[in-house]
């Protein structure tokens, strides 16, 4: 997996979305809002994270539009 800063990743094991602030070879560190908007920051290993596809909302208002 190529993660570079600003990707999105997830644990493999579930729970929101992280940030990716920076890659050191196997370690990644992770940057996220708490619930109660905190901002947390960890040093992960690379094989305990899997990235996110980003949603691209944009196409999503394209269909919209072309259905009215």
């Amino acid at each position: 997996m190529d993660l570079k800063a600003g990707d999105v990743v997830m644990l493999k094991s579930g729970g929101q979305p992280l940030t990716v602030a920076e890659v050191k070879e196997d370690e990644v560190l992770c940057l996220w809002m708490g619930m109660e908007g905190d901002l947390f920051r960890e040093t992960l290993p690379l094989a305990t994270l899997v990235q996110v596809e980003e949603d691209d909302e944009d196409e999503d208002d394209d269909e919209d539009e072309d259905d009215e």
